[in-house]
């Protein structure tokens, strides 16, 4: 049975709502960046057998999670494993999730701020440095920021009070195909700019010289963060899908749509940034500064910047419709008369949580926790530590709680010949995937430079 009051139509609709959730700001404004950086395509292909062999499995691992029990993120773990504290991991990615969004929806705001900016054409008489001054002007403004933070906020409280079938499944069939036609529209144009080809070679010209040890598990890491696993979104979505639809064959295909938008994003922004010799940079900075000092200077820059700004925007918002749901989840226990209610209080408990991230661009920038800003703190701690000790709890979970007989039918269910491949996942979540998240968790942490390893 499917959830009593909640379910996707379609499994295209969980498909496009799923690779939304992945298909986050990361995949457009850090992924590229790091490939350029560490290798081209040889770290590409690095980032490929990384996600094909430990990103997915791990998202198949929170697919039979949440399909299984038709639960949300705590009661999935309380199914399998009533008398032990298992709830806590999804506690954790709760948690998490709240965290994430409150510092994410920061951005959504800046990106609003943006475009309205870009189509009241203020931008047009910006060149050079300006765009830079421009942006510390507008981050460290409060009053702008708060307002453009509660609006990304609304829109997606509105979407995922309207629940699954009316509001997250019709936002993702409208969101998804259109950032990616946006995409190759912006692609097109970028690579038909005189000297593109220097930011094609920047992106994935083979540079084995550069392929070490440590960019190895930056691919790993990268391949992890991108999907977007470990704070049991994906559990909650799944739960919701019916029983019929294939585990693998869904995963799978979000795995190559991130995949497919981390490359088109690629071969978007940097041809457009080199052809008028602008550096590149990475998170904020190439959104804010670097893109629309280069776009500034082509014709029809103004239009395709618009275009840019409303992809990252689509991305932005399809990765927060699971932030909310999995708390809002966690909390109506499948009571969908609540949802309208919840979805509202989290909303406004996740704003109140992300004032100081909004704030340390401007009346709070020297706060410093760790030495970092509020926001940048915080950035860090979802990403680099709350992520992949969540994933790794997931792995062992699948390992420990939940009964082989269990796992084998929901990752077999829609597969003609799926026995094989079950095999082959099982040792990779049992063995091959706890190692690596290990060490790709340790790696971040910076214990590998204290031993100059």
């Amino acid at each position: 049975m499917v959830n009593k009051h909640e379910s996707f139509d379609s499994r295209l609709g969980f498909i496009l709502a799923s690779a939304g959730s992945a298909i986050g700001l990361g995949a457009l404004w850090e992924f590229p960046y790091m490939t350029g950086q560490a290798g081209g395509g040889a770290f590409f292909i690095t980032f490929l057998i990384c996600t094909f062999f430990v990103g997915l499995p791990i998202l198949l691992s929170e697919y039979i999670i949440g399909r299984s029990t038709q639960k949300d993120a705590i009661r999935a773990f309380k199914h399998y494993s009533s008398k032990k504290p298992w709830h806590i991991v999804g506690r954790w990615g709760i948690v998490g999730s709240i965290i994430l969004l409150s510092f994410y929806s920061v951005v959504g705001g800046w990106i609003i701020i943006y475009l309205f900016k870009t189509v009241s054409r203020k931008l047009g008489n910006l060149s050079g440095n300006q765009f830079g001054m421009l942006f510390e002007n507008t981050s460290a403004n409060p009053f702008l920021v708060l307002g453009a933070q509660i609006i990304f906020l609304l829109i997606t409280i509105l979407v995922v009070a309207r629940g699954i079938r009316q509001g997250i499944e019709k936002a993702s069939k409208l969101l998804m195909p259109t950032l990616l036609i946006l995409l190759i529209i912006v692609m097109i144009n970028s690579l038909l700019l005189d000297g593109a080809g220097k930011g094609v070679s920047y992106f994935l010209s083979f540079n084995f010289s550069e392929l070490t040890a440590e960019s190895i598990l930056i691919a790993l890491g990268q391949s992890f963060f991108l999907l977007s696993v470990g704070f049991s979104n994906q559990i909650t979505y799944s739960s919701y899908l019916s029983k019929k639809e294939s585990l693998v064959k869904s995963a799978t295909t979000v795995v190559i749509m991130n995949i497919l938008v981390a490359l088109l994003g690629g071969l978007s922004i940097f041809p457009a940034v080199f052809s008028y010799n602008i550096e590149p940079e990475v998170g904020p900075g190439l959104l804010f500064i670097a893109l629309p000092a280069a776009l500034n200077q082509m014709p029809f820059g103004t239009l395709f910047l618009i275009l840019f700004l409303l992809l990252f925007l689509f991305a932005a918002l399809t990765s927060a419709f699971p932030l909310l749901e999995v708390v809002v989840a966690a909390m109506t226990k499948d009571n969908s008369a609540k949802r309208k209610k919840w979805a509202w209080k989290i909303g406004i408990i996740i704003f109140i949580v992300g004032i100081p991230s909004a704030l340390s661009f401007g009346p709070l920038g020297n706060m410093k926790v760790f030495g970092y800003t509020i926001f940048d703190s915080a950035n860090y701690l979802v990403s680099s530590i709350m992520l992949p000790i969540g994933a790794l709890f997931i792995a062992l979970f699948i390992h420990f709680k939940i009964p082989k007989e269990t796992l084998a039918r929901e990752f077999t269910s829609g597969l003609s010949n799926g026995k094989k491949l079950f095999v082959a996942w099982l040792f990779i979540i049992k063995y091959v995937a706890p190692i690596a998240i290990l060490l790709a968790f340790l790696h971040v942490a910076g214990v590998f430079s204290i031993f100059n390893l």
